[in-house]
């Protein structure tokens, strides 16, 4: 199971920087779709390998953040909880997400002792392309630790709209099976605009914590974790 960071397991104390900080993102995404043609004539033309991206964009607001991640964030008490559920239950965690890694993304898991529940976690600097590109995703899938059997179902649970949209070329990208869900009314857009199941809208990480426990629960042990699940109430 993946999981988004920023507006997933943690939360800004300001809700306007994390609306912020992904609309800058969504530009950073669009202006890279309009030099993508470019960029591919260049690689097909050179037989030197890509260097990493330079991020100049996601540098420049970590490098101007005056704030500690403990002032800036809040952990998600409900995410929290499901994680120490679907780790007492074995099952394999990664997270995944837009943000550097360097200088903010590790400094949120170990501030907030959230690296012990995840085998991978991949951030911008290690991809070319960030979400709603699958690369990130797929990343995260191949440092697990262990090549995907048969029997795995993979989640993906994020709060925006390109995390519905990762998921989804993620899934055609390795031809498995990846089940987005969606957090919050942003993501749950993108989940109706993909006519996804109303049971993988979570409109609060509260359903999200229920959804997972009940996928545990004695009575449902003879289901699939891909089995459709009921919406949760409003």
């Amino acid at each position: 199971m993946l999981f988004d960071l920023d507006g997933t397991l943690v939360h800004h104390v300001n809700p306007r920087v994390l609306q912020m900080l992904e609309f800058l993102d969504d530009c950073s995404h669009r202006g890279g779709r309009l030099v993508a043609r470019f960029r591919l004539r260049r690689r097909n033309r050179s037989t030197s390998t890509e260097g990493a991206p330079k991020l100049l964009v996601h540098k420049a607001i970590h490098k101007v953040r005056r704030k500690s991640v403990e002032e800036m964030l809040v952990p998600c008490a409900s995410m929290r909880a499901s994680l120490e559920r679907l780790r007492a239950e074995g099952v394999t965690l990664g997270v995944v997400s837009n943000g550097l890694g360097c200088g903010y993304g590790h400094d949120v898991l170990e501030t907030f002792d959230l690296r012990k529940y995840f085998s991978s976690a991949v951030f911008r600097e290690d991809v070319a392309r960030g979400k709603p590109w699958p690369d990130s995703i797929v990343a995260a899938l191949q440092g697990i630790g262990r090549d995907l059997r048969r029997t795995d179902v993979i989640w993906y649970i994020g709060d925006q709209r390109k995390d519905i949209g990762a998921a989804q070329a993620a899934s055609q990208a390795i031809g498995r099976n990846i089940r987005p869900f969606a957090l919050g009314a942003r993501a749950a857009l993108g989940a109706v605009e993909a006519r996804l199941n109303p049971g993988q809208i979570m409109w609060t990480p509260g359903d999200f914590e229920r959804t997972v426990n009940a996928a545990f629960e004695p009575q449902n042990a003879g289901r699939s974790l891909i089995d459709p699940l009921p919406a949760p109430l409003l």
